[in-house]
C-alpha cells in the first residue's frame, strides 16, 4: 500500500470529490505505467516468515535498503515502515504480514518498468543475502498459517485487522497471507476513463486466470488455482468485487464518487495518530456530524486514504489499477504491465477488447469471477472458455504493443513481456497448474522445493 496523503485542506462539497478524479486525466503522450508487487521475505534457515524485529528482521532489512538507496523513510513512531524516492520515483513499504512491496514509479515503457524491477532485485538480494533473507514470488503463502504471519507495527493495519473480521471470514488471510502484482494506467478523459474501467472490469478474470498461483494452504493443494482471488470473495463485500454500477449510464466520475462515499471508513489520520472510524460514514465525517468525533473534518488526506482502502477488482484513483492477478516469479512481473498497456493504451486494441464484453450482463461477469478462482481457463461465459477469450486478449495485446512502438536499446518493442503469458496459454494451463503437477510429481506432495525453484 502506498504511503497515507498529507493534505489537511477542508472539503467543502461533494463537488471537491469528484473534482479530485477529475484532476487525473491527461494527454495520451503522457500516459504512464506503474508496476506494484509484493512478495514474502522467508528465513533461507527454515523458511519462515521473518519478523520486524530483531538483527535479521524486517526493521533490519528496511534500514539497510534506505542506506542503500538513500531514499527518505517512511516513519510511523520510532518504526521505519517504508521508504521512498524524492525525486518522484517509487517506494517501498510493508503489507500487514511483512510482504515487501516496491510500489513502481509511473514509467514510460514496459521496457523501463522490466528495468525498475531488475534493479529492485538486486538491491533487496544485496541487502537481505546477509540477513539470511530470500524471496518468494506467489500469490498465497503455500505453507505459513495464520498464527504463523508477524504483525508490521503501521497503525491502519491494527484498525484493519479489528475490523475484518466483523466483515468477512478470510478477510485476515487477504491481509497476511497474499501477495499481488497490479499495474495502474492513465486515462484521458472521464469517457475514456469509463471505457477503460468496463473492459479491465470485464476482463479481469482475464488476468487472474494467467496470473493464478496461489494453489496450496498450509503445505496442501487447496482445491484452487487463485485462492487469493477467491478470498477477496469473502473479504469485506462492502468495498470489493466487479463495480456493476460502472455498466450503468451515467458512469463517471460522480458515479464512483458516491460509490466511494457509501464504503464505511477504516481510520483517520491525525498527525501520527490513527483514529479508528471503522464503519462510520464519510458523509457524516463531512457534515461535521461523525459518531463519537464531533470535532472532526473532512479533509483532502482523508478522501486519498479512504480510497485507498476500497477493493475492486478495479480501482479508481487519478488512475486505474488492474488489481485480479497473484504475485508470481520475476520474469512474469512485467508481464502484466505489457498485457494491459496493449489493450488499454490502444484505440484499436480497446475498441476490439470492448466489442468481446460488451453484450456481457452483470449477472455473466459475475459468475465468470466466481468461477475463475477454482477453474481458470476452463471457466466460461456465454458458451465461450475463458481460455479461448484470453488467448483474444493476448493477441489484442500483442498488437497493441506493436504499434505502440516502444523500443529497447536493441529494437526489440515490448511484445517480448508478453511471452511468458503466451507461453503458459500455449501449454493450456495457469501458473497453478505448473504449480500442482511439480507438487504431484517431482516435489514428491512437499512444498519444501518451491523456496528454491519460485525465489527472486
Amino acid at each position: 500500500m502506498a504511503r497515507d496523503q498529507i493534505d489537511m485542506t477542508p472539503i467543502e462539497s461533494r463537488d471537491e470529490l469528484v473534482a479530485w478524479f477529475e484532476k487525473g486525466c491527461k494527454p495520451a503522450s503522457q500516459f504512464r505505467v506503474g508496476t506494484e508487487h509484493e512478495k514474502f521475505a522467508f528465513t533461507l534457515d527454515g523458511h519462515r516468515p521473518v519478523p520486524y524485529e530483531g538483527p535479521k528482521g524486517i526493521r533490519a532489512l528496511l534500514d539497510g535498503m534506505q542506506g542503500l538507496l538513500g531514499w527518505e523513510p517512511i516513519l510511523e513512531r520510532d518504526n521505519i515502515i517504508g521508504m521512498f524516492d524524492v525525486t518522484g520515483g517509487g517506494a517501498i513499504s510493508l503489507e500487514p504480514g511483512g510482504q515487501f512491496e516496491l510500489s513502481g514509479a509511473p514509467l514510460d515503457s514496459v521496457h523501463q518498468t522490466h528495468s525498475e524491477l531488475m534493479a529492485h532485485l538486486a538491491q533487496v538480494r544485496e541487502v537481505a543475502a546477509p540477513l539470511g533473507i530470500g524471496f518468494l514470488g506467489i500469490g498465497m503463502t503455500p505453507e505459513w498459517s495464520r498464527a504463523d504471519m508477524p504483525r508490521m507495527p503501521k497503525g491502519r493495519y491494527r484498525i484493519m485487522t479489528e475490523y475484518m473480521p466483523k466483515v468477512g471470514t478470510l478477510g485476515l488471510d487477504m491481509m497476511y497471507r497474499t501477495c499481488t502484482v497490479q499495474t495502474n494506467h492513465d486515462f484521458s478523459t472521464e469517457a475514456d476513463m469509463v471505457k477503460k474501467l468496463r473492459v479491465a472490469l470485464a476482463l479481469q478474470p482475464v488476468g487472474t486466470a494467467l496470473f493464478a498461483n496461489s494453489p496450496f494452504t498450509e503445505s496442501k493443494p487447496n482445491g484452487f488455482l487463485s485462492f487469493r482471488s477467491q478470498i477477496w470473495t469473502d473479504t469485506d463485500k462492502d468495498r470489493s468485487g466487479m463495480l456493476p454500477f460502472a455498466f450503468e449510464d451515467g458512469m463517471g466520475f460522480e458515479r464512483y464518487t458516491d460509490y466511494a462515499l457509501d464504503v464505511p471508513m477504516y481510520f483517520l489520520k491525525r498527525g501520527d495518530q490513527y483514529i479508528d472510524v471503522s464503519g462510520l460514514s464519510f458523509r457524516d465525517l463531512m457534515a461535521g456530524k461523525l459518531p463519537g468525533h464531533p470535532n472532526e473534518r473532512a479533509t483532502m488526506s482523508d478522501w486519498a486514504n479512504h480510497l485507498s482502502t476500497i477493493f475492486p477488482e478495479v480501482r479508481l484513483k487519478r488512475y486505474l489499477e488492474m488489481r485480479g492477478s497473484d504475485g508470481g516469479p520475476w520474469k512474469r512481473l512485467a508481464s502484466l504491465a505489457a498485457l494491459w498497456c496493449g489493450v488499454l493504451y490502444d484505440t484499436a486494441s480497446l475498441d476490439a477488447a470492448w466489442d468481446i464484453v460488451k453484450g456481457w450482463t452483470a449477472a455473466e461477469r459475475q459468475k465468470l469471477r466466481d468461477d475463475v478462482p477454482k477453474l481458470g481457463f476452463a471457466a466460461s461465459i456465454r458458451g465461450r472458455t475463458l481460455f479461448e477469450i484470453s488467448g483474444e486478449v493476448l493477441a489484442l495485446s500483442r498488437n497493441g504493443l506493436v504499434r505502440r512502438k516502444r523500443f529497447d536499446p536493441g529494437g526489440q518493442d515490448e511484445t517480448r513481456y508478453l511471452e511468458p503469458l503466451e507461453d503458459l496459454h500455449d501449454r493450456g494451463i495457469t501458473p497453478a497448474e505448473e504449480l500442482l503437477e511439480k507438487f504431484n510429481g517431482p516435489w514428491q506432495h512437499s512444498i519444501v522445493p518451491i523456496y528454491k525453484e519460485y525465489a527472486y
